[in-house]
């Protein structure tokens, strides 16, 4: 089975531009920060998720990609979301950090804390597209174009998904990074380790 098994669509998102397979769908200014460039987008998109405006910047970065991923198509409910990236919630983080250290003023916000899970990012994709299938998020020094292909075709030769958004999506401040993309059984690029690393340097 592993030999029908393609990307058929890749997402980048940096530097305030979404790109779709390689080419600049949405740029805004990049002095802009990432907050209001994801609020453009939603509205733009008109993804209708209420939640969006409550979440971190690591969930609203792989939200998006996944929003362009699945752009004009009805995702099978057995999509499996296998995610990565350098530092985890490192950023959201942060922020818990800074309402708890101050023992004067502690305020440890409830609407933060539940984002401290870098998984939460891909509960919110599968509450929005209603997928029920596998999802991990794996914590790795760089881009592992080599694990990800291996466990993602992996998933599906045993059949455990019909298909899989895979990617790295990273956060750190105003400094983030999607690289997300649609593996499944349809035409497209190789799903292999060479291919996956010329695609995500695609824009280097």
């Amino acid at each position: 089975m592993s030999e029908n098994i393609a990307i058929s669509k890749f997402v980048h998102i940096k530097a305030n531009t979404v790109f779709v397979n390689g080419e600049a769908m949405v740029k805004a200014d990049e002095q802009l920060p990432f907050g209001d460039f994801a609020k453009q987008i939603y509205k733009e998109k008109n993804l209708n998720y209420s939640k969006f405006f409550k979440m971190d910047s690591l969930s609203k970065l792989a939200f998006l990609g996944a929003s362009f991923l699945f752009e004009e198509v009805i995702p099978h409910p057995n999509t499996a979301i296998i995610l990565s990236n350098n530092a985890s919630s490192l950023d959201t983080d942060r922020k818990h950090q800074a309402a708890i250290e101050d023992a004067e003023n502690y305020f440890p916000s409830p609407a933060v804390f539940v984002y401290t899970l870098p998984n939460i990012a891909i509960g919110e994709i599968s509450i929005k597209y209603g997928l029920q299938s596998e999802n991990a998020f794996f914590i790795f020094d760089t881009f592992n174009a080599a694990f990800l292909s291996q466990y993602t075709t992996g998933l599906m030769a045993q059949e455990k998904s019909e298909q899989v958004v895979c990617g790295w999506v990273e956060v750190d401040g105003e400094d983030y990074e999607a690289f997300m993309y649609l593996v499944n059984k349809e035409d497209g690029w190789n799903h292999d380790k060479n291919e996956l690393e010329k695609l995500y340097k695609l824009l280097d």
